[in-house]
């Protein structure tokens, strides 16, 4: 059976195609605006009369929108884990179900998205916690709006030099050689308690994040149990709608 699985972030939509549990292609999107009239704007692969959509969402204005096509909307009852509280968001819930199915658990799942956000899953599927902070391009936003001559963000994420010699490489070193500082720490933390845990790097700077702790010191620490996961999340997702 083919179907669509929609996560709605903080920034923009992601979407997922499966035939059965096989995922065969994911794309991301823009927010749509509330005035669209969904019958006549959207392509005839969005309608769920063609396509059944399994919705998992952070954002309650984006969430009222694609209520009317979603066969199904995912809380956090429906996520196989244990000790997941109230307000924790259905996005990080279903990230850390996919990465421990795939990778194993016990878990540190990192997601660099629009938040940076840290989730611990022991090897029970219980939820011991975490911790958000701005993900990086956020970070970056704060420090252009907060002040009146840094400037915007306007490219992906590349390493910098610590030692920067310029405004825009000193913002980036900061905000780089911080997260870094801090995946670490939580990382040594996570792995104390947990010494056979899995690390896994998702979210849109994922990748980034992911390379850079290669040929960061991290490396020496975590190189064995570091993994990459963009799709997290929707193997989350097939995991609770199949």
């Amino acid at each position: 059976m083919e179907w669509l699985a929609l996560a709605i972030g903080n920034s923009r939509l992601h979407w997922a195609y499966f035939a059965g549990q096989e995922l065969r292609q994911t794309w991301h999107s823009d927010y749509f605006s509330p005035t669209t009239d969904w019958r006549t704007a959207q392509p005839d692969w969005l309608i769920p009369a063609h396509i059944p959509l399994c919705l998992a969402s952070v954002v309650p204005t984006q969430t009222a929108l694609w209520q009317p096509f979603a066969q199904r909307i995912l809380t956090l009852a429906d996520v196989p884990l244990q000790g997941l509280y109230p307000t924790l968001g259905i996005d990080r819930a279903l990230a850390a179900l996919g990465a421990g199915e795939t990778y194993g658990y016990p878990l540190l799942l990192i997601d660099a998205g629009t938040a940076l956000t840290f989730t611990g899953v022991n090897a029970d599927r219980q939820l011991i916690g975490g911790a958000i902070l701005p993900g990086l391009r956020l970070q970056w936003q704060a420090l252009h709006q907060g002040t009146a001559a840094l400037p915007n963000f306007q490219t992906d994420f590349k390493p910098v030099n610590r030692w920067a010699t310029n405004t825009a490489e000193a913002i980036g070193s900061g905000i780089f050689y911080s997260a870094l500082a801090g995946i670490k720490d939580f990382y040594l933390n996570w792995q104390s308690q947990f010494p056979e845990t899995a690390l896994v790097i998702t979210g849109g700077d994922g990748k980034f994040l992911y390379l850079s702790l290669l040929n960061n010191e991290v490396r020496q620490y975590a190189l064995k149990s570091l993994n990459y996961s963009p799709d997290a999340i929707f193997k989350g997702i097939s995991i609770v709608c199949r």
